[in-house]
């Protein structure tokens, strides 16, 4: 095979084979085929798109350019989440321990974030000593043993994915649908998921901002996952406005243990509950956890008599991080400088930016724009309100955690910017516009 005639397939709309595509995946991950070739194929893909076939094999093929993850050991049918990235979406903090309350194991790999704030993995590591490198004997054993693990990558799993996304982010390519739906689920399958769930979102402060392109990602990815044999379920959830309150890495982890007490923001806690049924309904498989609302009540008391806060605690001291801050949240990282923001008229709050609230915790440093940048984990914002709410002028519609006065000053006029008022009544936001299954 030649790669300038792959290309050129590909430039004149024709579909793909199988065995194209894995010759390629397998060259270019090799370092064969130069970054001006392979960055041609992906402007080729990004302007013509691919038939539904091409899909399933470049994702198949970006999860076998690497290490397969085997769970078998740890039981006979292993769930995931996924989650396209929001603002303030500190859920895997609160689902992970909550599904694991029911006896279902889960070991998950994690990420650190890109953008507003770092990932779950940086959240999870203001609980000192706390070890995401973890080697693969030891992410097996401790799943076995306790039910529940989060740490990062044990093995280079889809090196091909991220090889590629390093020149789609640098050639104009990421928002191709095909190559987004591949880079996700080559990363799913890879870490060993017999079922898995994908929280989609849609909206301002997500990557795809309308409901119609986030059902059709979500759609594809589904499909993808069936396919290959996978069970497979999907949300289109809302981010038009934060979920929850807390914008920040250590103020998220607290706002997640608060709901793991069986507190935590009205909007988050349904968020949560909602993605553990679905979680518990693919472990169920048709024969447990079927009956919705029976599943979610006891799902809202693991939270409420302490089931799931005791998971997420025994999984903090068995991966060497201090449990205490579990029981005393006041030990987590705080900023030297707390700035409360407060309504500038009386009305309803028409706007709360998703978009703009993540670009003033990026400002206060809670997020990273390169890989290898350090994160400040006390900063970010805590926002009072969501869209529909009446307020009065002078009440505290937002809280910036900051630690530079310059920083301050930077996300409070995007803080501003994103919080808008009417002096008419406004519609309350959907947290989910869809729910897609597959299997």
């Amino acid at each position: 095979m030649r790669v300038v005639d792959i290309i050129a397939k590909k430039r004149d709309k024709q579909p793909l084979s199988d065995s194209e595509i894995q010759w390629f995946v397998e060259n270019y991950t090799s370092g064969t085929i130069p970054d001006y070739q392979a960055a041609s194929l992906l402007m080729a893909i990004y302007l013509n798109g691919m038939e539904k076939h091409e899909t399933v094999a470049l994702t198949m093929a970006m999860a076998q350019s690497g290490d397969l993850l085997d769970l078998s050991g740890i039981t006979d049918y292993t769930i995931d989440k996924h989650s396209s990235g929001g603002v303030g979406d500190k859920t895997s903090l609160v689902v992970l321990p909550l599904v694991a309350s029911f006896d279902v194991p889960i070991a998950k790999m994690s990420g650190r974030g890109l953008g507003h704030s770092g990932g779950t993995l940086d959240k999870i590591e203001t609980f000192p000593g706390y070890n995401v490198n973890l080697d693969e004997e030891t992410f097996l054993r401790l799943a076995r043993e306790t039910g529940l693990v989060l740490a990062g990558q044990t093995r280079d799993l889809a090196p091909a994915d991220g090889k590629l996304y390093a020149l789609r982010d640098v050639t104009g390519t990421v928002a191709s649908l095909p190559l987004i739906a591949s880079s996700i689920m080559s990363k799913k399958i890879a870490a060993g998921a017999n079922g898995i769930v994908l929280d989609v979102k849609a909206g301002n402060g997500a990557f795809m901002h309308d409901v119609e392109s986030a059902r059709e990602l979500a759609q594809m990815m589904v499909d993808i996952g069936v396919s290959i044999g996978r069970d497979m379920v999907a949300v289109i959830s809302d981010m038009n406005q934060p979920l929850g309150h807390a914008v920040g890495n250590a103020i998220e982890t607290i706002e997640a243990i608060e709901t793991l007490r069986g507190g935590g923001p009205k909007d988050f806690r349904e968020h949560c509950v909602e993605i553990a049924h679905l979680m518990l309904k693919l472990a169920g498989r048709g024969t447990r956890w079927t009956e919705r609302e029976t599943v979610r009540d006891e799902i809202i008391n693991h939270l409420d008599d302490g089931r799931a806060l005791s998971r997420f605690r025994k999984m903090i001291e068995a991966q060497g991080g201090d449990p205490t801050y579990v029981d005393d949240l006041s030990k987590m990282p705080k900023a030297s400088i707390i700035h409360e923001i407060v309504a500038e008229e009386t009305g309803y709050i028409q706007q709360v930016r998703a978009d703009a609230i993540a670009s003033a915790a990026l400002a206060l440093g809670a997020g990273r724009e390169k890989k290898d940048q350090k994160i400040d984990l006390a900063v970010g914002v805590i926002v009072n309100v969501k869209v529909g709410n009446k307020i009065n002028k002078g009440e505290h519609v937002a809280v910036i955690h900051a630690n530079h006065e310059e920083k301050l000053k930077e996300a409070i006029q995007f803080v501003k910017q994103a919080i808008t008022y009417s002096n008419k009544p406004v519609d309350t936001l959907p947290l989910f516009y869809d729910t897609i299954y597959g299997q």
